[in-house]
């Protein structure tokens, strides 16, 4: 029980503690002000529990694909907010203006909802082996373990990026972004799928190399939503996402080059 809940709540933690770590860095590299993470953070904790003991009421509505859709329904608006935080944010390195509050608004979203999906996750595994007296040290045990190298791993990300010189953290910053949104809208898809709403299928089978189920499969899929057999549906929506997203990023770039005047980088 302590191995199983050590790996189940580092999965848990690093989609959002990787999401934390990259928004925080690039706005500490930009002097963003970063009083909106804790609004976010405190939703994302209320939300998550709030979230996690409706899951029963949740997962019987809609035909019985509440659960699918609604988690669909948060992966597509992380993927919005990273999308519209990242493009202002790349706009604002060369085009240094005030910044609007729709931004502070998008990144605070985007790191509620996050927190929302993964923390309900972590509440409702908790919550399950709750009344097992045996396997309750265990369990907790774990969970702190897990949650001590999911945000020790979030620090050290925070100041890897740190460590970078303006333009190349808000590079690496916003291609993680996009990795991550992507890998968003490629779980998102998988639940679509499931849900009857996009068809099912196989592009590739990676898990020969690669599974889901070991260390680096289970890593990749909690940083970038890898999956060993995605759907063709999955790999061209995804494609497209991040398509769109680089397009994009490339062209607010652009835009923020022409408006600037010379500044040191």
């Amino acid at each position: 029980m302590l191995l199983t809940s050590v790996v189940i709540i580092i999965r848990e933690v690093l989609e959002a503690a990787l999401l934390v770590s990259i928004l925080l860095s690039m706005c500490r590299q930009l002097s963003v002000r970063q009083g909106w993470f804790k609004w976010g953070a405190l939703a994302g904790l209320l939300g998550a529990v709030g979230y996690g003991q409706q899951m029963g009421s949740i997962s019987s509505a809609m035909g019985g694909v509440g659960q699918e859709l609604s988690d669909a329904g948060i992966q597509l608006l992380i993927y919005l907010c990273l999308l519209y935080s990242c493009q202002k944010l790349v706009f604002h390195f060369n085009h240094r203006q005030p910044l609007n509050t729709t931004l502070f608004v998008a990144m605070a979203v985007a790191i509620a909802l996050a927190v929302i999906r993964e923390g309900s996750e972590i509440y409702i595994y908790l919550s399950a082996f709750h009344g097992n007296q045996e396997s309750r040290l265990g369990l907790y045990s774990g969970a702190v373990i897990g949650l001590g190298i999911g945000f020790s791993f979030c620090a050290l990300f925070y100041y890897w990026l740190l460590s970078f010189r303006p333009r190349r953290a808000v590079f690496f910053g916003s291609m993680l972004l996009t990795l991550v949104a992507g890998g968003m809208i490629l779980q998102g898809c998988k639940m679509l799928i499931q849900a009857d709403y996009l068809p099912d299928g196989q592009a590739w089978d990676s898990s020969s190399f690669l599974p889901e189920d070991g260390l680096p499969g289970q890593l990749l899929y909690a940083m970038v939503g890898y999956e060993a057999t995605p759907a063709p549906a999955q790999v061209a929506i995804y494609v497209f996402a991040i398509a769109a997203m680089l397009t994009t990023l490339t062209l607010r770039y652009r835009a923020g080059l022409k408006a600037a005047s010379p500044i040191e980088q």
